[in-house]
């Protein structure tokens, strides 16, 4: 597993742009977490690749105009504990609190 950590402009379709990097490969996303950072915004993203798919993700990223800088490096410790903690798609919170309030009423 490889951790990947994309700066980047938080502008229109540039977070759906580096998704699609890794969809397009068929790459199943292990943890994501997107945040505002220093000078812009940050995106970490755990994967488990190969040496190939390294380099052409890191090229795909490169070329999108509104990323600053993509690093490799290994998964933390929070990270890895974190992809146990969902085993599938998730209802949004305030689904939950509507379908709750639906079933008191």
């Amino acid at each position: 597993m490889k951790v990947f950590h994309i700066y980047y402009r938080n502008t229109q379709g540039t977070l759906m742009r580096i998704l699609t990097a890794v969809s397009r490969r068929g790459i199943e996303i292990t943890y994501l977490h997107a945040a505002a950072s220093e000078n812009g915004h940050r995106l970490d993203l755990l994967l488990e690749v190969n040496p190939k798919q390294i380099g052409q993700l890191c090229r795909d990223w490169h070329a999108i105009v509104d990323v600053s800088d993509v690093r490799v490096g290994v998964p933390t410790v929070e990270m890895l504990d974190g992809t146990g903690e969902m085993s599938g798609p998730q209802p949004p919170v305030a689904a939950g609190r509507r379908s709750a309030g639906a079933a008191m009423a």
